[in-house]
């Protein structure tokens, strides 16, 4: 780039900096008092008029200040070479609040807190793909004479529990070896794999186990092909009632939109990989309800592996750095705790 354009980014960096410390717009004169750009108020104001008429930034009602466009903060984001990582510290902390998880469940409340309290925006997690996911263990436990719950523990740590009417009583001695002949023929075996082989265990179920494994297998392949992967956890959304301002008139859209779970799955949908952060702005969103708002997503996952999605929604005027920084930290984090579960 000429050094002018360089220039030019540079009040464009100080001007973004400065509104979203400050939710005001930002003049010449401020940005020549505080930011060391070693030009005259008049340049400032030249390069201003340049990025205005650009289209990066643009002038709120009659205020002398400017303030960043949707393409003024991708611009900013596209040309982010410095996203600070968090210290030993914040690392550290991350790790042992995370690592204090007891299964699943918590690993993504405490993600999905972790998160909206580092960024102070809404966080959302996804929980792991099934599609990703091999059978651990199935458990089956008596509740009555005729009545198992039927246990699914998938590798990173899913559990998934049914009830199954059995229709005849049935002995200790039964249940063991349906048991036995559940886990013999699934564990090991990823999802995708095990609801086809639950045909296999019909076939090779002795006469007296057939009615009562043909009941299971029922219930289990409901369990295996279903799609749990949608099921998300939120987190934080009253910050966005504190950030009102930032969202003139969409802000009631923006917390119905967040409550349609398929729009926010639609946020995660171009992760393929884990730790690739995707950041859209403003009009970049497809869904005409998260227009005032930011993304920033991530996939996460371990090995190559993605086992499901996280990230943060706020408004354009944000800590995008620190944003980034805080969403790639956690999602390696969990990463890591699931491979290792």
């Amino acid at each position: 780039m000429a050094s002018t354009d360089e220039r030019r980014f540079a009040v464009l960096r100080a001007i973004v900096a400065d509104y979203v410390s400050s939710q005001e717009p930002v003049a010449s004169k401020a940005i020549v008092e505080r930011h060391n750009l070693g030009v005259s108020s008049a340049t400032v104001r030249n390069d201003m008029a340049s990025l205005e008429e650009d289209g990066y930034i643009a002038q709120p009602h009659t205020s002398a200040g400017r303030i960043p466009t949707d393409k003024g903060y991708r611009l900013f984001v596209d040309r982010l070479t410095d996203v600070k990582p968090l210290s030993a510290a914040e690392r550290r902390a991350i790790h042992l609040f995370l690592e204090g998880a007891i299964d699943l469940d918590d690993v993504m409340r405490r993600s999905v807190r972790l998160l909206a309290q580092l960024t102070r925006q809404v966080a959302v997690i996804q929980y792991p793909t099934l599609s990703h996911s091999t059978v651990r263990h199935i458990e089956l436990v008596q509740l009555t004479p005729a009545r198992v719950m039927l246990v699914l523990i998938t590798d990173n740590g899913r559990v998934e529990q049914r009830t199954v009417d059995l229709g005849d009583v049935i002995t200790e001695d039964t249940v063991s070896r349906l048991r036995n002949m559940l886990n013999t023929t699934l564990v090991d075996h990823p999802l995708t794999e095990a609801a086809a082989k639950v045909s296999e265990l019909l076939e090779d179920a002795p006469s007296d186990l057939r009615d009562a494994m043909t009941r299971l297998a029922t219930v289990l392949v409901e369990s295996l092909v279903e799609h749990p992967e949608e099921r998300l956890v939120l987190g934080g959304t009253a910050n966005l009632t504190r950030n009102a301002a930032d969202f003139p008139g969409s802000l009631r859209q923006v917390l119905e939109a967040l409550e349609e779970q398929v729009v926010v799955l639609k946020l995660f949908a171009a992760a393929s990989t884990p730790g690739t952060i995707t950041v859209r702005i403003g009009e970049e969103n497809e869904a005409a309800e998260m227009r005032s708002t930011s993304v920033v997503s991530i996939g996460y996952g371990a090995h190559h592996t993605l086992l499901g999605g996280m990230g943060v929604v706020g408004p354009t005027r944000m800590d995008y750095p620190g944003t980034i920084a805080a969403v790639r930290a956690v999602a390696n984090y969990v990463g890591d705790i699931l491979s290792g579960r």
